[in-house]
């Protein structure tokens, strides 16, 4: 059974950053390709960003040059770095771990209960 936990989520003004982790209770972690999404009240969710297990990066160009994901595979976690935020980037975050396919992520059925950003302007 996967577990995935959201954190580091809160409340931060324009131009802040925060770093939210998802920590992965999965076998062979390294094996896995994992994406950031969000989902912004009324709104269908969103890929945002999304690691392979080769370590390539793809961004949602709304994000692109402000947000920075990254995985540490000694610890089962991904990471969402996210600089210069906007009131826009307002949602909940979720990580999952999905597959990528012809250069394209793919989402799996398993979701954390996401960590809340509130972006203050």
């Amino acid at each position: 059974q996967v577990h995935l936990a959201e954190s580091g989520g809160g409340l931060v003004q324009t131009g802040g950053s925060l770093r939210l982790s998802c920590t992965v209770s999965v076998s062979s972690f390294s094996l896995h390709d994992i994406g950031w999404y969000r989902q912004a009240s009324g709104k269908q969710r969103e890929l945002v960003a999304s690691i392979s297990r080769e370590d390539v990066a793809n961004y949602a160009e709304a994000v692109k040059g402000r947000f920075t994901i990254s995985r540490d595979n000694a610890k089962n976690t991904v990471y969402l770095q996210m600089d210069s935020l906007k009131p826009e980037d307002t949602a909940v975050y979720y990580c999952n771990l999905g597959i990528y396919s012809r250069g394209q992520f793919y989402e799996g059925s398993n979701w954390g209960p996401g960590t809340r950003v509130t972006v203050s302007s």
